[in-house]
């Protein structure tokens, strides 16, 4: 079907989608940003006035990524930052939006760290892109629950294919993304 046969109500609908994806994305570019300590995806889900308030941190969102980043370095091997569920309520070029997340660190003693919360969210649409204008992080709970041994020792670089990256040298940034692993021989 063209798209001009399709009816005003339709064309909407998925113009509509269509914002809430790009919102998502963005929200999802922010968790990346984190996680692989990537500040050129983080700054990219933020306007560069965004405000936001995570923990003790309150200011500019940019900035609140200078003040994470070293503490996740100098604390943990890893981080989590996933994202559940997303409502998302638009107004022309003005959005709200709450998603529930987990985060998760493997601490550098190897314990734990977990907690859970919402981060609530202003975005605006400028120059047709959509970033996060505003941001409340609201940590609604979290523990330190016992560490288990990973299953299979430290996380290995299992037969070349890669490991876990806190940079741009993580496999997620291959591209094309290929496996280098041996295929599993059961009882070998």
């Amino acid at each position: 079907m063209a798209v001009e046969q399709l009816s005003p109500e339709r064309l909407a609908r998925l113009e509509r989608l269509a914002d809430e994806m790009d919102i998502r994305d963005c929200l999802t570019r922010f968790s990346r940003g984190m996680d692989r300590f990537d500040r050129e995806t983080y700054r990219s889900a933020f306007h560069p006035d965004a405000e936001t308030a995570a923990g003790p941190f309150v200011g500019n969102a940019w900035d609140c990524y200078e003040w994470a980043m070293p503490m996740h370095e100098v604390g943990q091997i890893l981080t989590h930052h996933d994202l559940l569920n997303i409502t998302i309520d638009i107004d022309g070029d003005t959005a709200h939006s709450e998603t529930y997340y987990l985060f998760v660190a493997r601490n550098c003693d190897e314990s734990v760290w977990m907690a859970g919360g919402r981060y609530v969210d202003r975005l605006e649409r400028r120059a047709g892109e959509w970033k996060i204008a505003l941001r409340t992080n609201f940590i609604e709970w979290g523990c330190l629950p016992p560490a288990m041994p990973f299953p299979f020792g430290d996380v290995p670089d299992i037969a070349g294919n890669g490991v876990s990256a806190r940079d741009r040298s993580d496999p997620s940034y291959a591209r094309p993304l290929t496996n280098r692993r041996a295929p599993f021989t059961p009882g070998a």
